[in-house]
This record gives structure tokens, C-alpha cells and sequence, in this order.
């Protein structure tokens, strides 16, 4: 998967040594972690909604920037678990953690510390690895009330590192490019040049089917769906037909899905087969089937899927 990035110096071969390196991004859910990766890659290799826990397991972006290949892992939200997915979730977005060169913990400016933010401040005391902090949002929150959250995250943790962004507007996301690309260590790339994300395709085209479902069913549809893309045909047109599965718990839920006359479906697939064409660049023909699949949520299977470990 190809894609133009936003980045100004994308173009141009290195000159000197090379640098590269994983940056997790943690934070509370709705922090805004995926759309900063996507910001900062510069193109959509993340999904995003307003519902919370949208993103589910570790997704890579890899970003170019002056001589450094940065590889930012968008990890699920971090909140109290309280079912089986959301154990896993939990545990996937930790383990990123721990795996990367630097973590950069995002926090809502507007909800400032209050409730799974400061948990994790606590989570992150005994990490080892170079800490930075960035505080999301400032566009809607006054100077001095920025001031003192980043203030009083930096008495809980001494940051290497804080900066003031926006990942809506892009505010501040320069600076902390410059930084990352002078801070992660000196060695090869880890990656092709033009490569922006390690997440299959088959596997993309149903988070970009999962997000329309969220995005249109936010408030009727449960946690309880999980899409599976279960057929990929390459056409000798040039066209690609694609057939994806929407799994839900129950029957009361697959009416929801389908909607009156089949036109809640009807607009989920248009809007994911529009983005999906724009992303592979050929035509394309979705195919969306709703199967209900009692508590797929403790099938070891699904979570396999999703890029998930199972919790026993």
C-alpha cells in the first residue's frame, strides 16, 4: 500500500545517517490517538469515530521525516476493563508500550487528568523507556489552564519532553516530528520508503467497514460487532470485489444493522467501498452479509482476527 505523504522533506533521499525507531501512543479512549497518527503519517491508516474504544490492537503508521523513519503504534485506549475484549484491549495497548523506543502519552486538554489519565500516569512511573507528553486540543482550552495541566502531569512524571498540539488542525505536530526524528536512535530504516502502514490490506478494508458502522450506528449498535473481510477477488477489469461479514451477538441487533428495507447497509457499504476505492485506487464492489454469532466476543478465533491475544 502506496500514498503520498504530507511530510515536506518525504521526497528527497537522506543524506547522512539514518535514524528510526516505534513511538507508542497511549492514552486515555477518545484521546485522539488515531487521528494524530493518521496526521502525522499523512494519510488514514487508522480508523476513527467518536465512540470510544474504536481502535481495538496495535496499528502501525510509518512516517518519513528529514533522515528518520518513525514507526508510530496507535494502541487502544486504556481504561478499566470490564469484559473479556476489553482485558485484551488493555493488555495490547501496554504491551505497545513496552515494545517501543518512546512512549508519548496524549491527554484531552479538556478532561485534563481526571478519571483513566491519571491511572495511567501511575501505570507509566516504572516504565523505563523516554517518556513525552502531549496535550491534545488546545485550541479549546485557555493558555494558563494548559499551562497547568502540563504542570501537574509533570509532578506525577518527569517528561523528557512536552508539546502543546492539536491533531485536528495539525498545531504543534511539526515539532514534535523535529523531535522524535532527532531523538530515536541511529540505524537503518525498518521499512520501504513508501510504505505507510504494516496492516494487511484485507484487514484495513474491514476497520474502514467498521468505522462506517460505528460512525452511522454509534448510539443503537453495542461494542458487540467485529467485521472480517472473507473474500478478496483481484478482476482482470482492474476492479477488486471484496466480501466482508458484519458479526453481531443477537438477532435484535442484525435488524439494526440492516435497517428498514436494507438501507442502513446499503449506506454503510457506499461509504466504505467510496474510501476504500480513493485507498486502492481501482474501482471496487463491497459485498456486506450480518451474521449473528452468539458471544463471539470468547471466541479465541475472532481475537485472532482482530490482532489480539486471547485472555484466559
Amino acid at each position: 500500500m502506496t500514498e503520498e505523504h504530507d511530510m515536506a522533506d518525504d521526497a528527497a533521499e537522506p543524506v547522512g545517517p539514518t535514524h528510526s525507531g516505534f513511538v507508542a501512543l497511549i492514552g486515555p479512549t477518545n484521546a485522539g490517538k488515531s487521528t494524530l497518527l493518521n496526521r502525522l503519517v499523512g494519510a488514514k491508516v487508522s480508523i476513527v469515530s467518536h465512540k470510544v474504544q474504536t481502535t481495538r490492537a496495535v496499528v502501525r503508521g510509518i512516517a518519513i521525516h528529514n533522515n528518520a523513519q518513525i514507526v508510530f503504534m496507535d494502541t487502544p485506549g486504556i481504561f478499566k476493563p470490564r469484559r473479556r475484549l476489553d482485558r485484551a484491549m488493555v493488555t495490547s495497548a501496554w504491551g505497545g508500550a513496552k515494545d517501543a523506543d518512546v512512549i508519548m502519552l496524549l491527554i484531552d486538554s479538556e478532561r485534563g487528568l481526571r478519571g483513566d489519565a491519571d491511572a495511567i500516569l501511575e501505570g507509566l512511573k516504572d516504565v523505563p523507556q523516554r517518556k513525552i507528553l502531549a496535550l491534545n486540543k488546545i485550541d479549546r482550552v485557555k493558555r494558563e489552564d494548559l499551562l497547568a495541566l502540563a504542570s501537574a502531569a509533570n509532578e506525577k512524571i518527569a517528561f523528557d519532553q512536552t508539546f502543546m498540539i492539536s491533531a485536528e488542525n495539525g498545531s504543534g505536530c511539526d515539532d514534535v516530528m523535529d523531535y522524535l526524528a532527532k531523538t530515536l536512535p541511529e540505524g537503518p530504516w525498518y521499512y520501504p520508503e513508501d510504505q505507510i502502514s504494516d496492516l494487511p490490506m484485507r484487514q484495513l478494508a474491514a476497520e474502514i467497514t467498521r468505522e462506517k458502522l460505528f460512525l452511522r450506528l454509534h448510539q443503537e449498535l453495542p461494542y458487540s460487532s467485529h467485521v472480517e473481510t472473507e473474500k478478496w477477488e483481484e478482476r482482470k477489469d482492474g476492479s477488486v470485489r471484496i466480501e466482508q461479514v458484519i458479526y453481531v451477538e443477537r438477532d435484535s441487533q442484525k435488524k439494526i444493522a440492516l435497517g428498514k428495507g436494507g438501507e442502513t447497509i446499503k449506506a454503510i457499504s457506499t461509504a466504505s467501498r467510496k474510501e476504500l476505492a480513493e485507498i486502492l485506487e481501482q474501482p471496487v464492489h463491497l459485498f456486506l452479509f450480518v451474521k449473528v454469532r452468539e458471544n463471539w466476543g470468547d471466541d479465541p478465533e475472532r481475537f485472532r482476527e482482530m490482532g489480539l491475544d486471547f485472555p484466559r
